[in-house]
């Protein structure tokens, strides 16, 4: 999730069992960007900022062995369950407890927004090793059908009526993060549009999960009430059926800095 924010203990249960299978497509253009396939693999992949740990499962198809790392101890454990392969520790973006030159790839999904990027950077030049790559993606919450208006005009009133938490979060791009540091430089990055069909209960309980709801209950909403409000709004935008529901994000593909790399070969 993220590498500086404080994480709500109690979203780590819907971040494994309610958000949408975004992240293995994500992973599949990753891997044809790079190349990768079952004779070809990094040694071993970070996942930074991996919440409960729907990043890292699918980060198997990239490298042999792969670790996640998560400033939340709710979410790590969590993501013991969901990706039992990997391996997970607490610790922060800015402060990796990985060694350093051992990473062959380093993921960051959604995670940077508040971390403390001109420490997070050196952190990641110092864990990969030579010519290990870093990759950082996003995408918003799913809020649009292919079809029709319906689902924006109805996610724009679900904010109005439970808004996001106040915050410092820094908003990413591809360009953004080629003017954020001079230890890396974005070597190409693609828009992406993904579908996925999901059910009215289903994306109920996916937006139960957005921190609007987190920072509404601590503030004295019942989640039951949240729900109920949720429930008899969307029954009319989905029409009881199935509907594909738009994620849309970018990924950015950066390597080590030319002169960085020419020092640690010296």
């Amino acid at each position: 999730m993220s590498g500086g924010q404080p994480i709500f203990g109690n979203l780590a249960a819907g971040y494994a069992l309610g958000r949408p299978a975004v992240h293995p497509l994500v992973i599949d253009r990753i891997r044809g960007h790079l190349q990768l396939g079952s004779s070809r693999k990094f040694g071993r992949a970070l996942d930074v900022g991996c919440g409960a740990g729907l990043s890292t499962r699918p980060l198997d198809q990239l490298a042999d062995r792969t670790f996640g790392v998560d400033v939340a101890e709710s979410m790590v454990g969590r993501a013991l369950g969901v990706a039992p392969a990997a391996r997970f520790l607490v610790g922060r973006a800015e402060d990796l407890p990985i060694r350093s030159g051992s990473i062959g790839l380093v993921t960051a999904a959604g995670s940077l927004n508040y971390a403390k990027l001109d420490r997070f950077f050196p952190e990641a030049a110092r864990v990969l090793e030579p010519g290990g790559a870093l990759v950082v993606y996003d995408f918003s919450p799913g809020r649009s059908f292919p079809e029709s208006e319906s689902l924006d005009e109805w996610f724009a009133g679900f904010l109005e009526r439970y808004p996001w938490p106040p915050g410092e979060a820094l908003e990413l791009s591809p360009e953004r993060l080629s003017q954020l540091t001079s230890l890396f430089r974005v070597d190409s990055y693609e828009d992406f549009e993904i579908g996925l069909p999901l059910s009215p209960e289903f994306y109920v309980d996916y937006v139960l999960t957005e921190t609007n709801v987190s920072y509404a209950k601590r503030n004295g909403e019942a989640l039951e009430d949240i729900r109920k409000w949720c429930e008899e709004t969307l029954s009319r935008v989905f029409g009881g059926k199935n509907r594909e529901v738009l994620f849309r994000g970018y990924i950015a593909y950066l390597a080590v800095a030319g002169h960085l790399r020419k020092q640690s070969c010296a």
